[in-house]
């Protein structure tokens, strides 16, 4: 008896999906997303042209920095110059997205950087988006798929056709979940493990 080895037609879709997506983002482009919270736009987060044009398309300040996800904790190291003790153990017992604001961070694009060198990181427990961040072996930019002022889009359901023709590639990823995820609750950190809440 042969066993039927070939992947269903759903995975194949997915790492379809994903192999377009990452080379849009190789290539300096920027994509539209779905996350382990909303809908995100995204891009190589050491590429500053990228990031720049993120800016651009939300109509946002470039005073207003944007998060970034990474698959594993153990990246962390690389892109935060000293990680605050703290932040491995908020991040082993958080039950739900936690986004946890850095100081001292360092190898992504400068306008990622809020005024006091911080960048906001999350790692992400959903398979897609650890997909594309190994795939990448960089950072990848996660700011709300929304104009800046307009409410964020939960899900592709709500996405502004001005975001959808502003980007290069729109993931396929759960274009048909119409589930309503929250933001993640977000953290600052200082270098001695002091904790402000920015949002819960």
């Amino acid at each position: 008896m042969r066993l039927n080895m070939r992947p269903n037609m759903e995975e194949r879709y997915e790492k379809e999906d994903l192999q377009q997506a990452l080379d849009v983002l190789r290539r300096g482009g920027i994509i539209l997303y779905p996350t382990d919270t909303v809908w995100g736009i995204g891009c190589d987060a050491t590429n500053e042209e990228a990031v720049r044009r993120i800016f651009k398309l939300k109509q946002r300040e470039d005073s207003k920095s944007m998060l970034c996800l990474l698959e594993a904790a153990g990246k962390l190291q690389g892109y935060v110059e000293e990680v605050p003790e703290m932040a491995w153990s908020l991040i082993e017992f958080a039950t739900k997205p936690l986004t946890i604001i850095y100081p001292g961070a360092c190898n992504v694009a400068p306008s990622l950087l809020a005024e006091d060198g911080s960048l906001g990181i999350r790692i992400t427990s959903e398979k897609f988006t650890q997909a594309l961040c190994a795939g990448l072996h960089h950072p990848l930019v996660s700011t709300s798929a929304n104009i800046s002022g307009q409410p964020a889009a939960r899900n592709f359901g709500e996405m502004s056709e001005e975001i959808i023709g502003g980007v290069d590639y729109v993931v396929r990823y759960r274009q048909t979940d119409r589930s309503e995820p929250k933001p993640s609750s977000i953290i600052k950190l200082g270098v001695h493990n002091e904790i402000k809440i920015i949002r819960e």
